[in-house]
Formats: C-alpha cells, sequence, structure tokens
C-alpha cells in the first residue's frame, strides 16, 4: 500500500522537530526563582546551555520547568563560598534552600 504523501510530510517534519531539540544550545522551557517572602521573583526562559546564570536577588526557592537538569550555587558566579554547597535540581522540579543556609545567587545548566 503506497504512503500518502501527506503522511510522509508530516512524518518528515516530526522527525526535524526532534532533531532541532536535541540539538538546541538553550534549556527549553522555564526557571523560576523567588524568596521566601515572595517580595522577589524571577522567571527566565530558555536560558543558555553552558556559562553562568545570575539570579537578579538571592533565590529561595527554585522551580525547574526546562528539559535540562540544573545546578543551584550559593555563590556568585556558580562557585561556593567556605562551608557552601551546590544543589543539584532534576528537569520539572522545584527546591527550596535548607532554613539558615544562604540563598542561591547563580546556577549553571547540565548539558546534553
Amino acid at each position: 500500500m503506497p504512503v500518502s504523501r501527506p503522511l510522509t510530510a508530516a512524518t518528515g517534519t516530526a522527525l526535524l522537530g526532534i532533531a532541532l531539540v536535541g540539538c538546541t544550545d538553550h534549556a527549553l522551557g522555564t526557571i523560576i526563582a523567588r524568596d521566601a517572602a515572595a517580595a522577589y521573583r524571577q522567571v527566565i526562559s530558555n536560558p543558555a546551555v553552558g556559562g553562568c546564570h545570575r539570579f537578579a536577588r538571592g533565590a529561595t526557592h527554585v522551580d525547574n520547568f526546562t528539559q535540562n537538569d540544573i545546578i543551584l550555587y550559593q555563590g556568585d558566579n556558580c562557585a561556593e563560598p567556605a562551608n557552601g554547597q551546590s544543589t543539584y535540581l532534576a528537569t520539572q522540579s522545584s527546591d527550596n534552600v535548607v532554613a539558615g543556609s544562604a540563598p542561591w545567587r547563580s546556577f549553571t545548566i547540565v548539558g546534553r
């Protein structure tokens, strides 16, 4: 049975879309950062994979709604201050800083 042209075109378009998503240099989706008092909220859309990203202010809660995992840092420039600890945050998840800990100030995207 011959394959119809519309089905062939749709299949080709779907495969191209999958290939483009796999090769993107951005984490597709949104990262939302906020503080405990909800006085600060920052939405970051499609951040670049590679390099360090800073939050505008310290964040005590982060939602990762991207297609990549991220690493959160208490220090600026994706470095940890003395006695600091980074936090691995998987895709489609959220986390809060531990009570008494410093807020997160930067993050990196885990590349593919």
